[in-house]
């Protein structure tokens, strides 16, 4: 039986049962709260369906290939579970030996109810498709969507190569190559440019080596609209996972390190994510921990609010497949998502340029 058969039903999500977030209260299904705990909860709704989420993941040759994984691997327990809790905006606590000063909260963290154990970190990235870069193909397996990145995806990336080498530093630091003790000032672009080359293949070594380890991190659940007008298609909704390490390589990929020659490289946002990532592994293996905060905090003139985006039109071929032309949930599906009039508890932004667009009557 569906949740949605229940009779006197209260707002809720399908199978969010036990949570930090009272879905009963107008303040759970704000913006801040709705992009991550609709994923979750449509994430469990594909489970329920008998349907795998899209993983996308990196094979031998650094390559991104697509697979499949179950969401009750993802989360590391059955989603349908009584002893599954939804750890919202939440630390990875596991993760936490490895920095000094705070650990930055993940989106979702899993727990069991009943020990209160950390399962699985997830960062959540509720996208739309198509973006403004891909809206206008005609081509719809040509559509993308855009992701933001922030800082604390870096540092969680971060976290996941420092367990895998916790026990083998050794091997970490071999797979450092470069003379980075010359740099005497990372916060200056002049002396950091010249290094860049070693960061960029360190980090390609490292997760060479972690191919059969790697992990999924990234949870992107996309909502497809016609074109770019505000109504959903038929076929709107669904689930792709990113491994640790193809994340990694869409970061490396993003900055195009490798076919620029030194002389004429500037740090911009996705560069500096390398370097943000590198520095935190680079202290890893010499300290055992990194400064989270003070890594972020080098801007090279830079606002750090976020720590790059990539438009769709770069995403399209990590993610091109059946399943981005047409998500396999459709959009009469949502109220066996959104349960119990929760809808009614939305409170999505009054945007201008969206009421103009809607308005058409205003140019009669």
């Amino acid at each position: 039986m569906l949740l949605t058969d229940i009779p006197n039903q209260q707002p809720g999500l399908f199978a969010i049962r036990y949570s930090n977030r009272d879905f009963t209260q107008k303040e759970a299904w704000g913006k801040n709260c709705f992009n991550t705990s609709f994923p979750a909860s449509l994430c469990s709704y594909l489970y329920n369906k008998n349907l795998d989420n899209i993983y996308i993941k990196l094979n031998s040759n650094l390559e991104i290939e697509h697979s499949s994984i179950s969401t009750d691997s993802f989360y590391r327990i059955n989603p349908d579970s009584e002893n599954v809790f939804y750890a919202f905006e939440t630390q990875f606590t596991p993760y936490q030996r490895y920095l000094i000063g705070a650990l930055p909260r993940a989106d979702l963290v899993t727990q069991q109810r009943d020990t209160g154990v950390c399962l699985q970190a997830i960062e959540v990235k509720l996208t739309a498709l198509p973006d403004n870069s891909t809206c206008d193909f005609l081509d719809e397996s040509l559509y993308g969507c855009e992701i933001v990145v922030r800082p604390d995806t870096i540092a969680y990336l971060a976290c996941s190569i420092a367990e895998h080498f916790v026990q083998n530093i050794n091997l970490l630091q071999n797979l450092i190559v470069g003379n980075f003790e010359e740099i005497n000032d990372w916060t200056e672009p002049l002396e950091v440019i010249p290094h860049l080359a070693n960061m960029f293949d360190s980090i390609k070594a490292i997760i060479l080596t972690m191919l059969e380890e790697q992990k999924p991190s990234i949870m992107q659940p996309i909502w497809k609209t016609i074109g770019k007008s505000p109504k959903l298609a038929d076929n709107c909704l669904d689930v792709f996972v990113w491994s640790n390490l193809a994340f990694i390589k869409l970061i490396l990929d993003s900055s195009r390190l490798d076919s620029k020659p030194t002389q004429t490289i500037t740090i911009g946002r996705h560069i500096r994510a390398v370097v943000w990532l590198f520095k935190m592994i680079h202290d890893f293996s010499l300290q055992s921990q990194f400064n989270y905060g003070r890594i972020v905090d080098i801007a090279y003139n830079t606002k750090n609010d976020k720590a790059f985006s990539v438009s769709g039109r770069f995403t399209n071929s990590y993610m091109r497949s059946e399943v981005l032309r047409m998500p396999r949930i459709q959009k009469n599906e949502i109220k066996e998502i959104i349960l119990g009039g929760g809808q009614n508890l939305l409170s999505p932004e009054r945007r201008f340029d969206a009421i103009i667009y809607n308005s058409s009557d205003l140019f009669d």
